[in-house]
Formats: C-alpha cells, sequence, structure tokens
C-alpha cells in the first residue's frame, strides 16, 4: 500500500509539474515582452550612430492587446529606421489592428521584406513535424489580404518594399543601400533580380552602408549577401528563436537550414568565401495561433545601435 501511495504521490507531482510549465509556457512566457538593446560597428568612422529597431514575427491577431501596446511603446525611444522582417500577420482580420499598432512609427523610415504569413493564414501543424526533415509544401491558395497589407506598409506608411528588390535610403544624413528576397521557406526567393537591380541603382551612387534583409534566414541567401553584395549587416526574422527552446535560451529547431546556434540574436555569418558578416535573427515577436507557446524565448523586439567602425 505505501509503495502504490508513493507512486500515486510522484503520478500527481509530475501532473502538476507539468501542467504548471505548460501554463508557463502558454500564458506568461509567450507574452513576456522583452526589449533587447545592442550595438555593432558597422558604420564608417566618424558617422554619427543611428537607432534601428528590429521587429518581425508579430503574427498579430485580433484581441492582442498587450502586443500591441508593447510595439507601440517602442516609439519612446525613437529609432532612425525600422527594420521588418516579414510575417506580420496571424489572421485573415489582422489588417486593422496592425494599423493601429504601427502608427506611432509613422514617418519613420523602414525597410520591409514579407514572410510566408503575410500570404497565407495559420494552419494547424503536428509540432513534431519542426524535429523532422521538411517535406515538400502541398499548395494552398494565399488567402491573407496581401494587398491591403502592401498599401498599409508601403502606401501609407510610406515604408520601402525590399520584395525581390533594392533600394538607396538616406537617414539621418547615412546613405543606405538595400536589397531584399521574398521568402525562402516557400521558394519566393528571387535573388537574381534583387541584385540587378541593387547593381543598377549602385552605379555611379555613393552609399555609407549595405544592409541585407531576408525573413527565413537560409544559407544560400546568406551566403550571397556576405560574399556578392558584401553586406555591412544581415537581418533575418522566422525562426523565432527556437521558440521551444532549452534552458539559457539554446534553440532545438531553426524550421530552416540555419544552424540552430545561429538561430536567434547578433552573431557572424561566415560565407564559403570567407567573408564574415554582422547577422541578427530576431526571435520574433508572435507565434501561430496554433501553437500559442515558448519556453525559455520570450517574444522580443530588438534595439540596435549602429555605431561607427573604430
Amino acid at each position: 500500500m505505501n509503495i502504490v501511495k508513493t507512486i500515486g504521490i510522484g503520478a500527481a507531482a509530475g501532473f502538476a509539474a507539468g501542467l504548471g510549465f505548460v501554463s508557463w509556457a502558454v500564458g506568461i512566457e509567450r507574452r513576456r515582452f522583452v526589449l533587447r538593446e545592442i550595438e555593432v560597428a558597422v558604420l564608417p568612422a566618424g558617422a554619427r550612430p543611428l537607432k534601428v529597431l528590429h521587429v518581425a514575427d508579430a503574427h498579430l491577431a485580433p484581441g492582442q492587446g498587450k502586443k500591441m501596446r508593447f510595439v507601440q511603446s517602442l516609439a519612446a525611444h525613437e529609432p532612425d529606421l525600422i527594420i521588418a522582417t516579414g510575417d506580420n500577420l496571424g489572421h485573415k482580420n489582422a489588417l486593422p489592428p496592425l494599423a493601429e499598432m504601427l502608427e506611432p512609427f509613422r514617418g519613420i523610415p523602414a525597410l520591409s521584406v514579407f514572410g510566408s504569413n503575410d500570404y497565407f493564414g495559420p494552419v494547424f501543424k503536428n509540432p513534431f513535424t519542426y524535429l523532422l526533415p521538411r517535406k515538400p509544401a502541398t499548395p494552398r491558395p494565399r488567402d491573407l489580404d496581401e494587398a491591403g497589407l502592401r498599401r498599409l506598409l508601403f502606401d501609407d506608411l510610406g515604408w520601402t518594399d525590399l520584395t525581390n528588390s533594392a533600394a538607396i535610403i538616406d537617414v539621418k544624413g547615412v546613405r543606405i543601400r538595400a536589397i531584399g528576397v521574398d521568402d525562402p521557406h516557400i521558394k519566393k526567393d528571387d535573388y537574381a533580380s534583387a541584385r540587378t537591380e541593387l547593381s543598377a541603382l549602385s552605379a555611379g551612387a555613393q552609399w555609407d552602408l549595405t544592409l541585407g534583409l531576408v525573413h527565413a534566414p537560409y544559407q544560400h541567401v546568406l551566403d550571397r549577401y556576405a560574399d556578392d553584395v558584401r553586406a555591412d549587416m544581415v537581418f533575418a526574422g522566422h525562426t523565432h528563436g527556437g521558440q521551444v527552446c532549452k534552458p539559457g535560451g539554446r534553440a532545438i529547431v531553426s524550421n530552416c537550414d540555419l544552424p540552430v546556434e545561429y538561430a536567434g540574436g547578433l552573431s557572424w555569418w561566415d560565407a564559403d568565401a570567407g567573408d564574415s558578416v554582422p547577422l541578427h535573427v530576431s526571435r520574433g515577436l508572435g507565434t501561430s495561433i496554433y501553437a500559442p507557446v515558448r519556453t525559455f524565448c520570450p517574444p522580443e523586439a530588438t534595439l540596435i545601435t549602429l555605431m561607427p567602425r573604430a
């Protein structure tokens, strides 16, 4: 009887601990929004610092007021430039709350690329599939308001669209040359078109800084940004920092071919030709509504101060 009672108590304790862990992961950790602040020396010597706000993977849905208020509060830091690396939408009715969330940033220059969840709404997936080799996706129609999102970001807010494209913009006297591709995770990236446009813009032009943007940080894109474009810094999202991590924020998967040690935060990407470029992968602001859980990986935005090189 004592053995049975001991086993029963142990099982109950294990169940309670598991329930508590899930409750923390769903109810607390995924809503514990964090602003990380870092410095990276990539500007020409003597240039004034630039504050860059990197946001990604909002996966916004109606009713997510805490997330909206957190993002709105970031405007108080007065960023000079916004880098947005996609997956803005997490629901077919997310455009009105997204417009409200981004309103405080009106007038601030921004560079943007899209992710798959700017075209396709979330669907339920078996979470264990992320631990298995990726299979070809089943074709499905685009079911989010892509046209409305483009009107909001590029026509209304005046952001710069880097979807398989390039641009040169002026930010506080710093000339920034930027290139971006559509989401490699759904094989929509067209690097050749973006590179052609970048070359045309670069002819006879001057710039102080070259940036590369991509939603999902697949290695073939990072290598081209490092070796071919000679980017000074690259920005990406998509990974959610691993989302379900081991203690210390150690990612288990990156949901692409990026090694897990690069799945969140600032690192240096070493391409095949030996060029090394600062790479910032945002851990993102949200999750799919069908996978509302984070462990040891709170949602985040990052304020990156670009400093002059010594």
